[in-house]
């Protein structure tokens, strides 16, 4: 199989959205800010360094920044140690597959290294993924296609050679803009508003690997 796969991370391998979103409120109790409603659904995807000013409205000052992101992550991380984190239905399956017929296997994520690794740990998920592209590895975030392009070039895949798995809009729009086939999830977003994916299914555990490879034979 001549092509490479690229997984977003929070909510295509593991659900992490209640994580995230409790850290979100650990840190404005901790700290007083305020949280405008519906913000984690607005920022999905996003990067902290664009969600803090811009979504959040809390500061722009780059170092202020900077010190809320790192210590959201650090709640983050403190979060799942105290709750225990599971993979999502079918992920680790998919990526056996993958393993087993040759096909190189990247993360490309908004999220920070430390978190990716942490978890990677945690589940004994390490031997799958030949290279990270997390939050600090890249100047602009999602929707700009930066993280899925230095992650096929980390497995040595050309962009129409790739494949990206993704649940949320800005990464199958970053996806899109890379020249990448895009798996959309349902993990995140209802089934119905994935069309702009080259294929959406409901979990993970729907995808045999020939089901994948067809979408390099569609012109």
């Amino acid at each position: 199989m001549k092509f490479g796969a690229i997984f977003d991370w929070d909510g295509v391998i593991i659900d992490s959205s209640a994580h995230h979103e409790a850290s979100w409120e650990r840190l404005a109790a901790e700290t007083g800010l305020p949280l405008p409603p519906g913000h984690f659904k607005r920022g999905f995807g996003m990067k902290n360094e664009f969600i803090i000013p811009n979504l959040l409205g809390w500061t722009g000052e780059p170092e202020e920044v900077r010190r809320l992101s790192c210590r959201k992550e650090a709640l983050y991380r403190e979060i799942i140690v105290e709750s225990g984190i599971r993979p999502l239905p079918g992920a680790v399956g998919l990526l056996d597959r993958l393993r087993e017929a040759g096909v190189p296997c990247a993360v490309g994520s908004s999220t920070p290294r430390l978190n990716i690794e942490t978890v990677l740990q945690m589940l004994g998920l390490q031997r799958h993924f030949q290279t990270i592209v997390a939050a600090e590895d890249v100047a602009h975030g999602k929707p700009d296609p930066e993280v899925f392009l230095k992650a096929a070039e980390g497995i040595r895949s050309s962009p129409s050679c790739s494949v990206v798995f993704e649940d949320a809009f800005v990464g199958i729009e970053a996806a899109i803009r890379g020249g990448m086939k895009v798996v959309a999830v349902a993990t995140t977003n209802p089934l119905e508003s994935l069309g702009r994916a080259d294929l959406a299914v409901r979990s993970l555990d729907e995808l045999e690997l020939g089901r994948i490879e067809a979408l390099f034979d569609a012109k």
